[in-house]
């Protein structure tokens, strides 16, 4: 193999290193803002379910509170 052909070879290798870094860099930045946007819609659902709960606690204080005064 002569030193041009080594070359081409060796220039070849890179440009699909360079492609591969390009794609490597799209794909870590989609999976970032995947990232991102699943960790708001989880504080949401915790938000939500703190609600819930809260509202689920009273509901059943209320209900204690009637047993209570029925006794």
């Amino acid at each position: 193999m002569t030193m041009e052909q080594q070359l081409r070879q060796l220039e070849a290798r890179m440009d699909e290193l360079l492609r591969i870094a390009t794609h490597l860099r799209q794909e870590n930045g989609q999976l970032r803002e995947r990232e991102s946007k699943l960790l708001e819609e989880r504080a949401q659902l915790v938000r939500k379910n703190d609600l819930a709960k809260s509202r689920v606690e009273a509901i059943i204080t209320r209900l204690q509170s009637l047993e209570q005064e029925d006794s």
